[in-house]
């Protein structure tokens, strides 16, 4: 760290400092299960301690890994003559898998699924957390990277998933502020959407909601951008719609 870098914090620390009751702590290192580390210019924010205390609590530490955290076209849902598994331990895995995608937007999306069948788990569903949990054993040390960049400029993606059992789209955004990933967020449509565009721009106004929260936040604590802000999308269609006023 340069000393242009140590009055720039300082400087912040000041600004922030004005606005909110605060106290330095120091450099942090841990903090609620999550590790900070500082390489350079570079931090990575992991919960490594937590996925391998996850691994040893539930008998799945010497589990045979898998390279994704769900089934590719999975069709769980809930059904009449399905076999119920413990519900307790189902609702208490999905809690601490809930925790772990702070760090971990790679499971945001199978924890999301597991999360619909918390009032009525079958084993079907526990076989899909169990299978996050392999997924983690073998990318236990994934972490979250937060580089230094040259500006401080909010980018957001937004994309729908159809999901075929119950006509719902899943929805999904993940949002950067200089660069650094910051947000990401993956649920279910509580409507059924009559095309795949309708779902689309619903996204995109969600997307747009969270650009102008972030926008606002940085501005209250001194870093307001002037340029415009990029949303992503990978449908025309929406684009057409949201471009014509009328």
């Amino acid at each position: 760290m340069t000393s242009d870098d140590t009055i720039e914090i300082e400087d912040l620390q000041k600004r922030l400092a004005s606005k909110f009751e605060m106290k330095d702590l120091g450099n942090l290192t841990y903090f609620l299960r999550v590790e900070v580390t500082r390489y350079k210019h570079d931090l990575f924010l992991s919960q490594m301690k937590h996925v391998m205390d996850l691994l040893e609590d539930t008998g799945m530490f010497d589990c045979k890994p898998n390279e994704t955290p769900i089934v590719e076209n999975h069709k769980l849902e809930v059904y009449v003559d399905h076999v119920p598994t413990n519900k307790e331990r189902y609702h208490r895995l999905v809690e601490r898998l809930n925790y772990l995608s702070l760090t971990r937007p790679d499971i945001a999306y199978a924890v999301s699924v597991s999360s619909q069948f918390i009032h009525s788990p079958s084993e079907d569903h526990m076989v899909t957390v169990m299978r996050i949990l392999s997924y983690l054993k073998s990318a236990h040390r994934r972490s979250l990277l937060f580089k230094i960049n040259e500006h401080l400029d909010p980018k957001s993606y937004t994309g729908t998933y159809y999901a075929i059992t119950n006509r719902r789209y899943i929805l999904g955004y993940f949002t950067f502020i200089g660069g650094n990933l910051v947000m990401w967020h993956s649920k279910k449509q509580n409507v059924v959407s009559r095309s795949s565009v309708e779902s689309e721009y619903r996204e995109i106004v969600q997307g747009v909601c969270e650009i102008l929260w972030l926008r606002w936040l940085l501005a209250e604590i001194g870093f307001r951008s002037n340029a415009a802000t990029k949303l992503h999308c990978d449908s025309q269609s929406t684009f057409e719609i949201a471009n014509n006023p009328v």
